[in-house]
């Protein structure tokens, strides 16, 4: 099947449950699950501990946490092929620009932020809803 199914994680435990979800429904459909972690700069800091130098960097980052991610759902999902990736902006406009680019046929997210006020002021979920070139499904991830 042509596309991709798509994930966004930002290390939550809700992320994750949608995360899982996700690789459920790629196994199902027979495509590749991108799993996206986005970050709003590019940031780069130079850390010096003792005589260790670390340099932190933002995309290095978020690019570390949805490969780990993809590594926890490969344990249970040993046939799924899994992409982590990140991408600079705001998880929303991220998770959009991604589905364009990655032909994604289904965009996964929590429903964490789409109760009471989040659902007028505008949550991630409801903002990927209205913006995706794709179908979305909201997960039910937080009662």
């Amino acid at each position: 099947m042509a596309g991709v199914v798509l994930v966004g994680v930002d290390g939550s435990d809700t992320a994750f449950k949608a995360a899982t979800r996700a690789a459920e429904l790629a196994s199902g459909l027979g495509t590749e699950l991108v799993v996206l972690s986005a970050h709003v700069q590019d940031n780069t800091e130079i850390v010096k501990i003792g005589s260790d130098t670390y340099i932190l960097d933002d995309a290095e980052r978020a690019l570390s946490l949805a490969g780990r991610v993809a590594e926890q759902l490969r344990a249970d999902h040993s046939g799924l092929s899994i992409r982590p990736a990140a991408r600079r902006g705001k998880p929303q406009d991220a998770l959009v620009e991604e589905a364009k680019s990655s032909n994604a046929q289904l965009l996964v997210v929590g429903n964490v932020g789409m109760k009471g006020l989040g659902r007028v002021l505008g949550s991630v979920a409801s903002s990927v809803v209205h913006g995706a070139p794709c179908d979305v499904l909201v997960v039910r991830t937080a009662s």
